[in-house]
């Protein structure tokens, strides 16, 4: 049986939806995502759920895929079939939680990384800590950004500093992301979650069908065309990991 890594608490019609790996880097697994999955899917059927937030460990948001995930080291060895289910977990869980009707919010603290940034960016509102930090490494691991981010990051950052995130891996404070229209508040380390509950109570206060039909009419307008255009990133990632930079970059990481 699988342990549990995800939590969730009601707060009359606010959810607190909390995954950790009992691990500072609180990284994501396959299971990871999948229980990240299924929480999301199971606020299909709640009419009664107004804001949904969702948070990692309180010293650090997520450090990325957990690339010593033995599910994840099996892969190879696995049939074409199975490797492709493997490989759309993350983006599975991610247009999961960004389909949630109820509005979503997202407390960072410490570092967010890689898939942390891809599974924050699926969904509505960023509240992070001021000392918080934005990496995505994908590209010095020999990797691309899958997940179906790179189109929610572009859509927020615009295409220049879409480059400078994902290509040039720049690590990047709250201020700066911030400026750039990642996040959407900054508060006092410490303090995330609490402000995202006061936007979550706020929303939570409103008439809730007029909440989810204005999410989803926002939503069709900025993404109308982003499942079009990244529908075939985890076939990416299926390529890329096959290459000698993947291999060199995932033997520096576990020897670190």
């Amino acid at each position: 049986m699988s342990q549990s890594i995800v939590s969730v608490e009601r707060r009359n019609r606010v959810a607190i939806v909390r995954f950790d790996r009992q691990h500072r880097a609180n990284a994501l697994s396959i299971e990871a995502c999948r229980q990240l999955q299924a929480v999301a899917r199971g606020f299909e059927d709640d009419a009664t759920v107004s804001a949904v937030v969702l948070m990692g460990r309180t010293d650090n948001f997520s450090m990325g895929a957990d690339l010593r995930d033995p599910e994840l080291l099996a892969m190879p060895h696995g049939s074409l079939a199975e490797r492709r289910l493997l490989a759309q977990a993350g983006g599975r869980m991610c247009r999961a939680w960004e389909e949630i009707e109820a509005l979503t919010l997202v407390a960072v603290e410490g570092w967010c990384v890689g898939g942390g940034v891809a599974l924050a960016l699926s969904c509505d509102l960023r509240v992070s800590a001021s000392n918080a930090i934005f990496y995505v490494p994908e590209i010095e691991r020999g990797m691309n950004l899958s997940w179906n981010a790179v189109p929610r990051l572009t859509a927020l950052v615009g295409p220049a500093r879409a480059k400078r995130i994902i290509i040039l891996a720049e690590k990047f404070a709250a201020g700066l992301a911030a400026e750039w229209g990642l996040i959407d508040r900054i508060v006092d380390p410490g303090q995330a979650i609490a402000a995202a509950l006061e936007w979550a109570e706020r929303c939570a206060s409103l008439p809730p069908v007029q909440v989810r039909m204005l999410k989803q009419q926002v939503n069709a307008v900025a993404t109308a065309l982003s499942r079009a255009v990244s529908h075939a990133d985890h076939e990416q990632f299926l390529l890329a990991t096959s290459t000698l930079d993947f291999r060199d970059g995932l033997g520096a990481l576990t020897e670190s």
